[in-house]
């Protein structure tokens, strides 16, 4: 089982920086691929950026692309989003998932779709002003 908790969002202006950090709990961090995803009000949740257990492989939506970075730092048990250039259009619910890959070496270099996660955080609100 793994806890997740998202921290780090807050308002900001249009052209604003923002870095949210998710801390997850447990022993086995470096087994888990990880996850942003965002929900606008009255939409559905949809997926900003992921990265492979490993650290190795990103893969980020169109609209993150150039302006948002996902880090993993299994040290600290730690995945972080940078978000640069901030858009209202930003303005979500962003959510930490995380996914359990296992001990399988390509397992671990690989990102995966939103049905593959199995655990979420509670979500921190960004609001970006124009």
């Amino acid at each position: 089982q793994v806890q997740l908790v998202e921290s780090g969002g807050g308002l900001v202006q249009a052209g604003g920086s923002l870095r949210l950090s998710c801390a997850a709990s447990g022993h086995t961090f470096g087994a888990y691929a990880m996850g942003w995803f965002r929900q606008a009000p009255g939409k559905e949740r949809e997926f900003v950026a992921t990265i492979s257990a490993n650290g190795g492989t990103t893969t980020y939506a169109d609209s993150a692309k150039g302006r948002f970075t996902i880090a993993k730092e299994n040290a600290k048990n730690t995945v972080y989003l940078q978000m640069n250039s901030l858009k209202p259009e930003d303005t979500a619910v962003y959510y930490c998932a995380a996914h359990n890959t296992g001990s399988y070496f390509l397992a671990r270099s690989k990102t995966y779709g939103r049905s593959a996660y199995e655990y979420w955080g509670q979500g921190t609100q960004v609001t970006v002003s124009s």
